[in-house]
């Protein structure tokens, strides 16, 4: 039996640059899945909150589905399926430019802002009713108001659970590797495979899962501490 050594892995060209690289791909996946999602999420807010029933069902709607199918199942269904309903040039430029994660993005930032949205509603739920009286009474408009008064509230007060959302979006990425983008668990796998140490490899894979994952609840509290309301708790 093989002596414990994560040197072997971590200090051989080859596989260093397999993890940088696979490092890299999860980083554009989380960072563009969590600005996609973020955009909708507001989006989807802004549009819940107007008042129109048949907004509020379509809202709804959205959010329920994206809560309740599992997120590998939606990646798929983009890959395997909406990408092939594609028209052929659109096909053919993405997959001139990385398909598999221009689609990972897409599917897992859509998914992802059903989760944003209801993160800010509640925030949103827990400003004082006369804050958006006030806003009216001093001339804004819906969208003023929102934009101006309701939404910065809004996200101050969801940033605990936005930061933990945020840190599933980033683990989320290694399912990614179900339609081959070669992420940081895609990495460890190839690695894992032919140094024959699989010990090694998926301790170093969760090393630096762990270590991305406290750097984001840590940007996270900072955030929080640097933004939080006056007189808030």
């Amino acid at each position: 039996m093989k002596e414990f050594d994560l040197l072997a892995i971590l200090l051989k060209p080859e596989f260093g640059l397999m993890l940088l690289h696979g490092i890299e791909a999860t980083l554009q996946i989380a960072a563009g899945s969590w600005l996609l999602a973020m955009a909708i999420a507001i989006v989807l807010l802004v549009v819940r909150l107007t008042g129109q029933p048949i907004a509020e069902r379509a809202v709804a709607a959205y959010v329920s589905y994206h809560r309740n199918v599992p997120t590998l199942v939606q990646l798929m269904l983009w890959y395997f399926g909406i990408f092939s309903l594609l028209p052929d040039a659109l096909q053919a430029w993405l997959s001139e430019h990385n398909a598999e994660t221009l689609l990972s993005i897409v599917a897992l930032g859509l998914c992802q802002a059903a989760y944003f949205s209801e993160d800010m509603r509640s925030g949103l739920r827990s400003i004082p009713a006369g804050q958006a009286e006030a806003a009216r009474a001093l001339g804004h408009g819906y969208i003023g108001s929102m934009r101006h008064v309701m939404l910065p509230q809004a996200i101050r007060n969801a940033v605990p659970a936005l930061v933990n959302h945020s840190v599933s979006l980033f683990k989320n990425s290694s399912l990614a590797m179900a339609i081959g983008v070669a992420e940081l668990t895609h990495a460890v796998k190839e690695i894992e495979s032919q140094s024959f140490r699989t010990f090694e490899a998926y301790s170093a894979a969760t090393v630096l899962y762990l270590a991305f994952s406290l750097l984001i609840m840590a940007v996270g509290a900072w955030v929080a501490r640097r933004y939080r309301i006056v007189g808030a708790r």
